[in-house]
């Protein structure tokens, strides 16, 4: 029968994939939106899938499901996983699957938007991504946010002290908050004999 619609048929939805969205794996084509692991539904690429017949998974998953098991097959070197795949609806104890994907889907919207847990910086409260951040104080900040709260010096891992969740460049520190008395820059000799 032709193939009237234009490209191939979705592997995941059964939609038509045209090639400016098309990725291929096993034979099969998947739209760029479509390519997820079938079990914790993980966005895959071609260093991260793994295959079996007309399923896509995940590389963990994949090896939870149909990786070795027992003791001694870890999911790494020197470990044992205790790990049954059941948060990721594999059903690993008696070896028949749950099925991975609903038929219906659970959001209708097309347009759904994705919701990622994404850090706030403490000196804006706008959301850090990966790209800006920049770690100190055991927080992360923005790369123009990373400055001292009292001089404004923009700050490196070399210079860079906390004090209540807060940033301070060495001098300022040292200025405000190290100790007092003569010897530690406050007094100076002449202060002291007047």
């Amino acid at each position: 029968m032709p193939n009237w619609g234009g490209g191939a048929k979705c592997g995941a939805c059964e939609k038509t994939v045209y090639h400016a969205e098309e990725i291929q794996c096993n034979g099969r084509s998947f739209h760029k939106t479509c390519f997820l692991c079938m079990a914790c539904r993980k966005a895959l690429d071609s260093t991260t899938v793994a295959a079996h017949e007309s399923e896509i998974y995940c590389k963990t998953c994949y090896g939870r499901k149909y990786g070795p098991k027992g003791v001694g097959f870890g999911q790494g070197a020197g470990c044992l996983s205790t790990d049954t795949g059941d948060h990721l609806g594999l059903n690993l104890q008696q070896g028949s699957p749950k099925p991975a994907r609903p038929s219906t889907p659970t959001n209708p919207s097309k347009f759904a938007k994705k919701v990622i847990d994404v850090d706030k910086c403490p000196r804006c409260g706008k959301s850090v991504y990966a790209a800006e951040k920049i770690m100190g104080g055991g927080k992360p900040w923005h790369k123009t946010c990373f400055r001292c709260a009292i001089c404004g010096k923009s700050l490196e891992s070399t210079n860079v002290t906390d004090k209540d969740g807060e940033l301070y460049c060495k001098v300022c520190y040292a200025k405000n908050f190290g100790p007092k008395g003569i010897g530690f820059g406050g007094l100076t000799q002449a202060e002291k004999k007047e």
